[in-house]
Formats: structure tokens, sequence, C-alpha cells
């Protein structure tokens, strides 16, 4: 019985780390870019969107198609670099496996 509460005890801990781990996240900023820097954006761990720059030689009136191509290409960019720094904390956790729903 006594390793039975030892392990719930670990598994309580594992617990709060991920928790702390998760909450850290929405503090950790990653930035993507498209066009040579032209689209620049800005999100955190938690794949919120914090901010878009769009330098004034990006916009073409008559080219709307490119910089909406730039701004996707960006976006996805950061939010691919996001993944990648979720999954790297998380994985402390998990060994590397992916358990869905938890990131």
């Amino acid at each position: 019985m006594n390793n039975m509460n030892q392990m719930m005890k670990q598994v309580k801990k594992m617990q709060e780390q991920m928790l702390k781990a998760q909450e850290a996240l929405a503090e950790k900023k990653v930035e993507g870019s498209s066009g040579g820097g032209v689209v620049t954006v800005e999100v955190n761990g938690h794949k919120k969107l914090l901010s878009i720059t769009i330098k004034p030689e990006a916009v073409d009136p008559e080219d709307v198609e490119m910089l909406q191509d730039l701004v996707m290409t960006a976006v996805n960019d950061a939010l691919t670099k996001a993944d990648d720094i979720a999954n790297s904390d998380m994985s402390k956790f998990t060994g590397g496996m992916k358990i869905p729903g938890l990131f």
C-alpha cells in the first residue's frame, strides 16, 4: 500500500508540474515572418496571436493576394514555432509521447 501512496504522490506532483508548464507557455513568445521580414507576427505558446507588423513595401493595392499570402505564411510560421516550444516543454513530462488533448 505504501508503494501505491508513493506513486500517487508522484503522479500528483507531475500533474502540478505539467499545469505550471502549460501556464508558462502563455508567457513564451515566438515570431514568424515571411517575405524577408516584410510581414512578422508574434504568438504566444498557447497560439494566441499577439501582434502583426506589415512594412509599407508589402502593401501593393494591385496585388492584395500577395499580402494575404505573406500574412498567412508568417502566421503559419509562428504557429509552427509555438507548437515546437509546447512540444519541447511538455515532452519533459510525456517522454515524447503524443497525448491527444494534452497540448
